[in-house]
């Protein structure tokens, strides 16, 4: 499972025919009557519009720690398992790159109570459907999905954040708690 998370963040393709494998799945299971080349179609669309958001997003964290691309998934996997790197170079690498992901967090964190909240208005909106046409199982299930990705979202933010933060601090000389 490692070998297949490590070549998930490092390889592109990897990522490209994951993503396709899903979307065509996904879009087999919600148009089964369609022919299957309109899936494969669809989903070599969908993947070429998530390759360009992943593309950009790695030249962007790739600018913003001052290396290349595929360095900073070594970095992220470094942030991940909280280790300092002792090379300077990486060190400041890193540094940048942390710099850059706390800033982009915290800025949306501004937008965060405005999602949860338009997400609260999809999860009641579809239970007051349901209530209109007299079926509750399937406005039940998304307001819980809702509700758990909502949950979810904050955990991993909060994770997330924690890392950041002690990395921030480890790299500029402090010695943070481990567990906070």
């Amino acid at each position: 499972m490692r070998a297949l998370k490590r070549r998930l963040d490092r390889s592109l393709t990897a990522q490209a025919v994951l993503i396709f494998v899903l979307t065509t799945a996904v879009t087999a299971l919600l148009r089964p009557g369609e022919h299957p080349a309109w899936w494969a179609v669809k989903g070599g669309l969908y993947t070429g519009i998530a390759m360009a958001f992943v593309v950009a997003q790695r030249r962007k964290a790739g600018r913003a720690a001052g290396t290349d691309p595929r360095e900073v998934a070594d970095l992220n996997h470094r942030i991940r398992h909280r280790e300092v790197p002792r090379d300077p170079e990486e060190r400041a690498s890193m540094r940048r790159l942390v710099t850059a992901q706390l800033r982009q967090m915290e800025r949306g964190a501004r937008w965060l109570p405005y999602w949860l909240g338009v997400m609260g208005l999809i999860a009641v909106g579809t239970l007051v459907l349901g209530t209109t046409t007299g079926d509750m199982t399937v406005p039940l299930f998304l307001a819980a999905g809702v509700l758990v990705f909502c949950c979810w979202v904050l955990w991993t933010r909060r994770v997330a954040m924690d890392r950041f933060r002690y990395m921030h601090s480890a790299l500029r000389g402090r010695s943070p708690a481990r567990g906070s």
